[in-house]
């Protein structure tokens, strides 16, 4: 891969940072296997993650992962969450997938870039490189962000824009 495109996060409005850790997975280390597609060898299970240091005023929270380094022009949703009530701080590993346990009462799945309304895991084409995957937190001035499950990612960005107060990220790499 010649030249890595950007982060989107890079062309946003800056907005304060909060702090999103994971019993899964590190910034800057390599995606484990078990949060991979399970038609790549994985086992789709969305990871862990756990919050703090938003701003008071916070009403409600999405989660998204995003890879840029897809070859589609576009990137790839891989994760879209939205309407996470704001009391909660912190999503089991697997709460985005498989029987979604412990997803929080009321929070809604957007189809991802799979055309699924759960996680989908990383992906990327045999030999493309690594993809980093970028999971982030978005802390809202809103508990209801306004679009429905049959949203596309790009329809829940674009109130993500008008709504995030701050938001924090975790960027992992994966390649086949």
């Amino acid at each position: 891969m010649a030249q890595r495109p950007p982060s989107p996060y890079d062309y946003l409005p800056e907005k304060p940072s909060f702090s999103v850790t994971s019993d899964d997975i590190r910034d800057g280390e390599t995606m484990p296997r078990k949060l991979v597609f399970g038609a790549a060898g994985g086992d789709n299970i969305s990871p862990h993650l756990r919050w703090e240091g938003f701003p008071a005023e916070t009403r409600g929270f999405a989660v998204t992962c995003f890879d840029p380094d897809a070859p589609t022009g576009s990137g790839f949703w891989h994760w879209v969450l939205f309407d996470v009530p704001g009391d909660v701080t912190e999503l089991p590993s697997g709460a985005g997938s498989g029987a979604f346990e412990g997803l929080p009462k009321g929070a809604v799945h957007a189809r991802s870039d799979f055309g699924t309304k759960e996680y989908g895991g990383a992906a990327p084409p045999q030999g493309h490189g690594p993809h980093r995957y970028i999971f982030a937190v978005h802390a809202l001035d809103t508990d209801k962000l306004g679009p429905d499950s049959d949203a596309t990612p790009a329809f829940v960005g674009f109130n993500l824009f008008f709504h995030t107060l701050a938001r924090g990220l975790i960027t992992v790499t994966y390649e086949t």
